[in-house]
C-alpha cells in the first residue's frame, strides 16, 4: 500500500520546509504549494490524502481555498487541517464551518502536528476500507441475486418440463382413450402457460426504464389493476376500494402499474389458508402523503386478514422465487411488483397489519420518474 501524501500549502518557504521535514521523517510523502492557486492546481493534478493549509495567505486565504475545495465534488472529501497564528474561538469556528477537520496553531509543535495528521490519515484509511467493503458487498449481493434467480429459474423450469414430459408419456400410453388424452393435454397446457409466465416475469427485469408515461386517473388505474387480477387468475373475488383521491391524475406507465398492483392484490388473496370458495377480504385504500425527496406521493395500501408474514421469509420476501406455497412456478410476484414500482420512482414495502394479516404499502409519485 503506497505511503499517504500530504499537500503543504504556505506562502513562507521556511514553514514549508519545517513541516515537510517533520512529516517525511515519519514516512509520509509530501507535496507543496505556495499559494491558494497552486494548491487548487495541485489537487486537480492528483488528489492528496490530506492538506495542511495556512490560513493567512495573500490573494487567496485559507478560508477561500477551503471553500473552493468543498465546492468541487472531486476534492470535497479531502480532509483539511488549518495552520494559523489565530487562537480565538471565532477564527476556529470559521474554519470548521467551511469544512476544515482540525486546527494547528503557530508556532507549530512538530510532534503534535504529526500526531494530528496521522489521526486524520487513519480516518481516511478507514473510510476507504469502508467504501471498498461496500463495493464488495454490492458485488456479492449482485452475484447472490443472480445466483438465486438462476437457481429458481432452473428449479421451476425443470419441474414444469418434467410435468410436460410425464403427461406426454401418459398420452402415448392412452392414445385410444380420448378423455384421458384431453386431461393430459390440459395439464401440459397449464405447465406451458406457467413457463410462459416465468419467462414474462424474467423479461420485466431487463427493462431499464418504465417506457411511455401517460396522465391517467388513479381510480381508473386501481380498477384496471383489479380487473387484471380477476382476468389473469380467472377469479371474481371482491376487492373493496376506498379511494378518497378519486380521479386525481398521476403520471405512470399503465402496463407496469397494472401488472405490479395486480400481483400485490393476488398476493393478498393468496394469504388466506381457508378454502378458495370462502370469503377472502382484500381492500385497497389510498391517501396523499408528503415525501421529503419527491414531494406529494400517492400511497396505495393493500390489506388482507390472512395468515400474516411468515417469519422465515420476512427478510427475503422480495427475493425471486421466495414463497410459502409449494406450487411449482410461483414466487416472482412481489419481486416483479417492487421492481415495477421502483422503475416508476416509487417503492413497495410489506408490514404486519394491526389486528392480523398483512399490509402492502405502495408509494407512487404523482409524477413518475422520467415524466
Amino acid at each position: 500500500m503506497p505511503a499517504p501524501t500530504v499537500l503543504i500549502v504556505d506562502d513562507q518557504p521556511i514553514n514549508i520546509q519545517l513541516l515537510k521535514r517533520g512529516l517525511e521523517r515519519r514516512g509520509i510523502q509530501t507535496a507543496t504549494a505556495r499559494n491558494g492557486t497552486e494548491c487548487l492546481d495541485s489537487v486537480k493534478r492528483g488528489k492528496p490524502d490530506l492538506i495542511l493549509l495556512d490560513l493567512m495567505m495573500p490573494d487567496m486565504d485559507g478560508i477561500e481555498v477551503c471553500q473552493h475545495l468543498q465546492a468541487d465534488e472531486e476534492s470535497r472529501s479531502i480532509p483539511v487541517i488549518f495552520i494559523t497564528a489565530k487562537t480565538t474561538k471565532e477564527s476556529k469556528l470559521e474554519g470548521l464551518a467551511v469544512g476544515a477537520v482540525d486546527y494547528i496553531t503557530k508556532p507549530v509543535d512538530l510532534d503534535e502536528m504529526v500526531a494530528r495528521v496521522q489521526t486524520q490519515l487513519r480516518f481516511v484509511a478507514i473510510n476507504r476500507e469502508m467504501v471498498e467493503l461496500q463495493r464488495r458487498l454490492g458485488q456479492a449481493r449482485h452475484a447472490a441475486s443472480i445466483g438465486a434467480i438462476t437457481h429458481g429459474i432452473a428449479h421451476n423450469l425443470n419441474n414444469l418440463l418434467a410435468i410436460v414430459i410425464g403427461h406426454l408419456d401418459l398420452i402415448k400410453g392412452c392414445a385410444d382413450r380420448p378423455d384421458q388424452v384431453r386431461r393430459n393435454v390440459q395439464r401440459i397446457e397449464e405447465a406451458a402457460l406457467r413457463i410462459v409466465a416465468i419467462v414474462r416475469q424474467i423479461s420485466s427485469f431487463t427493462v431499464a426504464t418504465p417506457g411511455m408515461l401517460i396522465e391517467i386517473s388513479l381510480q381508473t388505474m386501481i380498477e384496471n389493476s383489479i380487473a387484471r387480477f380477476h382476468g389473469d387468475h380467472g377469479l371474481d373475488a371482491a376487492v373493496a376500494i376506498d379511494n378518497p383521491l378519486g380521479n386525481r391524475m398521476i403520471s405512470t406507465n399503465v402496463e407496469v402499474f397494472e401488472d405490479a398492483l395486480s400481483k400485490i392484490v393476488m398476493n393478498a388473496w393468496e394469504s388466506y389458508d381457508n378454502d378458495p370458495s370462502e370469503s377472502r377480504p382484500v381492500s385497497v385504500q389510498t391517501r396523499l402523503v408528503e415525501s421529503p425527496d419527491h414531494g406529494p406521493v400517492v400511497e396505495i395500501r393493500v390489506d388482507d386478514h390472512g395468515r400474516g408474514i411468515d417469519p422465515e421469509i420476512r427478510d427475503h420476501m422480495f427475493d425471486p422465487f421466495i414463497s410459502t406455497k409449494n406450487t411449482v412456478g410461483v414466487g416472482m410476484g412481489l419481486t416483479v411488483a417492487r421492481h415495477g414500482f421502483r422503475s416508476l420512482g416509487g417503492d413497495v414495502t410489506m408490514t404486519d397489519r394491526e389486528g392480523g394479516g398483512t399490509s402492502a404499502v405502495v408509494l407512487h409519485p404523482v409524477r413518475a420518474a422520467g415524466a
